[in-house]
């Protein structure tokens, strides 16, 4: 059994173990307000959450990154969310037990995520069950960000663990794509922020699971 040789598990952070569509949709949405426009619906904001500015952007205003002033608007975007990133966030039901039993367990863990570190590191920090993370690896903390493994790979670094023994467990395919890479496991929480298009059965994941919980009952079948 391929699991019984892991001796880590890697995770997302937004949409995999943290519920922050509302503190991002609520800093796009009051761009939209600020600007004496409609406000939309965080169901309009979530299935894009995980693209962070680009997706709240696209959702509020119909922008992508190449649109003229998206540079601007992308720092306004940011300077919303840092002041309010972590009034609305939750961590998704069955996060801590998971984290718990990982650990019971003798399996190391931690975060590798798109998101900026001046993000990253104040939510981590103010979210105590996160304090037993072996490592957490931002969008910026290595010259690449996923869909490339090297973020993946240092968080393997990190922890001192062979990549080929660790799972990464994401809900974007780039996730699944970068864990490929990288050599590792990979399983597709299609709890998060998927889009609506999205179909993880064509990312080629070695499973998937639909809460944080399905993470074990996977490890135990695997």
């Amino acid at each position: 059994m391929k699991a019984m040789t892991l001796e880590a598990v890697l995770f997302d952070l937004d949409g995999t173990l943290i519920d922050s569509a509302p503190d991002l949709g609520a800093a796009a949405d009051k761009m939209r307000t600020d600007r004496q426009q409609a406000s939309l619906p965080l169901s309009d904001y979530r299935p894009m959450a995980g693209a962070g500015a680009r997706g709240m952007l696209g959702i509020a205003f119909g922008l992508t990154p190449e649109s003229p002033g998206f540079a601007a608007l992308r720092e306004e975007f940011f300077r919303n969310y840092e002041s309010r990133m972590l009034l609305d966030t939750r961590i998704f039901p069955g996060v801590i037990e998971l984290i718990q039993k990982l650990a019971a367990r003798g399996l190391a863990w931690g975060i590798v995520t798109n998101k900026a570190a001046r993000f990253t590191d104040p939510l981590v920090a103010a979210i105590p069950e996160f304090a037993t993370a072996g490592a957490v690896v931002s969008g910026d903390t290595t010259p690449h960000s996923k869909p490339h493994p090297e973020p993946l790979l240092e968080a393997a670094r990190r922890l001192k663990v062979d990549p080929t023994r660790c799972l990464y467990v994401g809900d974007d395919e780039r996730d699944i794509v970068a864990g490929r890479a990288a050599g590792m496991l990979t399983l597709a929480a299609t709890y998060g922020y998927m889009g609506a298009n999205a179909d993880a059965t064509r990312w080629q994941a070695d499973g998937q699971v639909e809460s944080p919980l399905g993470v074990l009952q996977w490890l135990n079948v695997a």
